[in-house]
């Protein structure tokens, strides 16, 4: 394929190599940064020639290096391109003639990617409004996200203005989030800001991690501010505030610094990371597990100013039925452990 039929062709991944990133071929380079995707799946795309690196085809073995923009190039358009609306339930806190303030529930994905085609935020909110700007990723109305298993609090752009706008906001630092967490463990002090930069876990592709150091050019700077709500011994609530919106950026924050988020199964929280090793202890564990079936995570406010009035706006979402009954398991068992 040469460079001319690219034209023809639809991106489906853009990346560009991290200052000081060493040579690395460029199958392992996508296999660390393309989500869910396979070696053969990789090796098809460059064997049909659509993998390209600064608009030229490159085989398997060419290697990646710093600055280098990789791409991959297919016939077909993105699942974004093809959007369906479907008629899916949103919970509306606010709407008005430029946003919408939506409180999305824990297992709903907000966009469409590897294997999952449907069902997310994306189809719904197409189906219930029309003319959604696109964002730099072609996502409609979207101007950040929180992970699917994550519940709470997202505002969506209706205009290209509150688009710019917003997206200006959430990058110069100014819009306001705050988080309720569940983590293992008791904290040392009862509040404290982790800074460190995150980028993607050497071995496992499918976690970040902090890059420190020397390293730290291997991740985008990410601060969070956290205060411990409730220490219920083994286990602790948080409040945690963001100042960038990295992914994963609180789950890779708390286990960086020892507190990895309950049953937070991707990061290893879905162990016992706390507690003793009494067999009634256990069960007790994995009932809060079954209560609680995903990672303890609630975007619980957000708060902006208005694109169009400037006016400041805060939203608040309570801590939804399955995290709060997951603490107060956690609050009984604390008391009955500081009775014994």
């Amino acid at each position: 394929m040469t460079q001319e039929s690219s034209q023809n062709l639809h991106e489906h991944h853009s990346f560009t190599a991290n200052p000081g990133q060493e040579p690395l071929r460029v199958d392992k380079f996508l296999m660390n940064r393309i989500e869910n995707a396979t070696r053969s799946k990789i090796q098809q795309y460059i064997k049909e020639g659509g993998v390209f690196v600064n608009d030229q085809v490159v085989k398997a073995n060419y290697k990646v290096k710093s600055g280098d923009t990789v791409r991959v190039l297919m016939q077909h358009p993105t699942y974004e391109q093809l959007l369906v609306a479907e008629d899916i339930d949103l919970d509306i806190i606010h709407e008005d003639d430029d946003v919408v303030v939506v409180n999305k529930p824990a297992g709903m994905v907000v966009h469409p990617g590897h294997g999952n085609y449907s069902g997310t935020l994306i189809n719904a909110l197409i189906y219930h409004f029309e003319n959604l700007p696109n964002n730099s990723s072609d996502r409609p109305g979207l101007v950040h996200r929180i992970d699917k298993d994550t519940s709470g609090l997202l505002v969506i752009a209706k205009t290209e203005h509150a688009m710019a706008h917003l997206s200006a906001q959430f990058a110069n630092k100014t819009s306001e989030r705050e988080y309720i967490a569940i983590t293992w463990g008791s904290f040392e002090e009862t509040s404290g800001t982790v800074e460190g930069n995150i980028g993607r876990h050497p071995k496992n592709r499918l976690q970040n991690t902090v890059w420190s150091g020397e390293e730290s050019y291997k991740g985008k700077p990410a601060v969070t501010h956290y205060k411990v709500i409730e220490d219920l011994g083994y286990v602790s609530v948080i409040s945690c505030r963001l100042e960038t919106g990295r992914t994963h950026q609180i789950r890779v924050h708390m286990k960086h610094i020892g507190h990895t988020l309950f049953n937070d199964e991707r990061y290893g929280g879905d162990k016992i990371l706390k507690g003793t090793s009494f067999t009634k202890y256990k069960q007790f564990v994995d009932n809060c597990f079954k209560v609680l079936p995903r990672q303890a995570l609630h975007a619980r406010t957000l708060g902006f100013e208005h694109p169009t009035t400037g006016q400041w706006l805060s939203f608040s979402c309570p801590v939804p039925d399955d995290m709060q009954a997951c603490i107060e398991k956690w609050r009984v068992y604390a008391t009955h452990a500081s009775n014994d």
